[in-house]
């Protein structure tokens, strides 16, 4: 019965007439909606003719790359896209397992085709993650998802390049006549010579595949396939401007907040902090998750942007360079008799002289600041072992200096204090 089904549908194709009464250069028609799943970060259905697909996209961070392991050296991919064909698409009843060799070939193609379009990672830092689930099909499921999965990224907020669409071109031939055909359907797939999918861009091609049941093809045959494909691909792509011209401004309020910054390499282990201990708090006080690769890319992600905000704030002032003349508002973190050390910046800290306290004669360090006050200092110097010497004059803490007890002041007559060693402090503790 089936060879005497697929000689019936190859006679009745070339005698010009198609199953579904098409022409043979018309697409079938079609339908496409965006953000069906409002809980998802992107998502999308694609429906051309008896095929129809639901495409989800989900952004992640650095975390979520897929680290591929095989013959060849190690790499990760930051865009990954799934192809499930279960068995209700084309009314069968079996388990659902793990992917066959067919899913894992069309999602490749659909992988691929959409690849070419994907923003630099400077642009976009997210990791993307398509699924697409084929809910009926009769024929080019495939390309289908290629239209599905544009739609969806673009419904996610992802800025592809441009939007991409796919379409498959057969042929049946006989001993004296060759017709190609635009958008084929089951029987014309599994009865024809060709199945040639198309995928790409207004502008040109981003993938393609070709099953072939001949010996070969002309060049002839291919232009003619390549300007066939063009067409109906202008056309596919028309109908999907009209559903989203163009991808979201802003994304999900649901997907993953992340910010990108670029630090000094040599830095790197200063944001870690010694056993990691500064990039957990870090992480600890703001909820956000920190990456950072070895070029000195820092990958800031959490479900809130403040959060992420604050920890970009203080993976800056990390790395930060303490500038001779600036003034800091800092924390006093030790008292010694000969001054304070505050944190300029985190990780960096400066010593302000017990001289350097006040405008007036200051008699002691506790007098003036306490463990945990914040004060303003300016830097007047950076040795060259890099310590750094600060400040608090110039009126910079006037309710500090008004608050020191009158009996500090410096008696210019008489004599001294026997504890401060005439008031100047010893030699070695000043320098």
């Amino acid at each position: 019965f089936e060879d005497f089904e697929e000689e019936t549908t190859r006679e009745m194709i070339l005698e010009g007439k198609r199953e579904d009464g098409r022409a043979f250069d018309q697409v079938r028609p079609i339908t496409s909606e965006v953000g069906l799943l409002p809980r998802t970060h992107g998502s999308a259905v694609f429906t051309r003719g008896e095929t129809q697909v639901l495409v989800i996209t989900t952004l992640g961070t650095a975390e979520d790359e897929q680290i591929v392991d095989g013959l060849a050296e190690e790499y990760s991919k930051k865009f990954m896209l799934d192809y499930n064909f279960p068995p209700f698409s084309v009314g069968e009843v079996r388990p659902i397992r793990g992917p066959g060799r067919r899913e894992i070939g069309h999602g490749a193609l659909a992988e691929r085709s959409l690849a070419q379009v994907m923003p630099a990672v400077e642009d976009f830092p997210y990791t993307v993650r398509l699924v697409s689930d084929v809910l009926e099909s009769n024929g080019s499921s495939s390309m289908a998802t290629v239209c599905g999965g544009t739609l969806s990224m673009m419904d996610a907020g992802v800025p592809i390049k441009s939007p991409v669409a796919g379409i498959s071109i057969g042929m049946i031939t006989s001993a004296d006549k060759r017709l190609l055909i635009t958008d084929i359907v089951g029987n014309e797939d599994h009865f024809g010579d060709m199945d040639f999918k198309v995928a790409g861009t207004e502008k040109g091609i981003t993938g393609i595949q070709l099953d072939l049941k001949i010996r070969g093809l002309s060049l002839d045959i291919i232009r003619e396939t390549f300007e066939r494909a063009r067409t109906a691909r202008l056309h596919i792509l028309e109908l999907m401007k009209a559903t989203l011209p163009a991808s979201r401004e802003t994304l999900s309020p649901y997907a993953p907040k992340l910010l990108t910054i670029k630090i000094d390499p040599e830095k790197i282990g200063k944001v870690i902090g010694p056993g990691g201990k500064m990039i957990r708090k870090i992480q600890e006080d703001t909820g956000a998750t920190i990456e950072i690769e070895d070029d000195g890319t820092v990958y800031i992600s959490c479900p809130n942007g403040d959060s992420a905000q604050k920890a970009k704030e203080a993976v800056e002032a990390i790395t930060e360079e303490v500038q001779v003349g600036r003034v800091y508002t800092s924390e006093v973190i030790s008292i010694k008799d000969f001054g304070a050390f505050v944190e300029v910046l985190p990780g960096q800290d400066g010593l302000v002289h017990i001289s350097e306290m006040a405008d007036k004669y200051v008699g002691s360090v506790n007098d003036v600041v306490k463990v945990g006050d914040m004060v303003k200092v300016k830097v007047i110097g950076i040795d060259d072992q890099g310590r750094v010497k600060l400040t608090m004059k110039g009126g910079l803490n006037p309710e500090i200096e008004a608050n020191i007890p009158e009996n500090t002041e410096r008696r210019r007559e008489g004599g001294r204090d026997g504890g401060r060693d005439g008031g100047r402090g010893r030699r070695g503790d000043r320098d």
